[in-house]
């Protein structure tokens, strides 16, 4: 699992209906600074390009979440669907605790 803030969400004209009911949120993802400075800190973007990821328990603008990627991302559907990341936590607090 990856650590990622939303920026924003996409407005879908069309949606394949395995995704009703969800929406799309675009994530910026966590580097090594981010997680220094912590939740309250303003969001930084890195060298990684930001995502699309499928949300269906209720990610908004502004909060961090815990996103998975890959194969692992279609996992929670009954049939195969085109989904390349899924929200699959809403993160409240971050213990950074690097190795020295």
């Amino acid at each position: 699992m990856k650590l990622g803030a939303v920026i924003g969400r996409v407005t879908l004209s069309r949606s394949v209906p395995a995704l009703t009911g969800g929406r799309f949120l675009i994530v910026s993802p966590f580097g090594r600074e981010q997680y220094e400075r912590g939740l309250d800190a303003p969001v930084s973007f890195g060298k990684d390009p930001s995502l699309v990821v499928y949300d269906d328990i209720g990610g908004d603008v502004r909060q961090v979440i815990g996103y998975e990627e890959g194969r692992e991302a279609a996992q929670p559907f009954d049939r195969p669907t085109p989904v390349d990341a899924i929200n699959a936590a809403l993160v409240d607090e971050i213990f950074y605790n690097p190795w020295k």
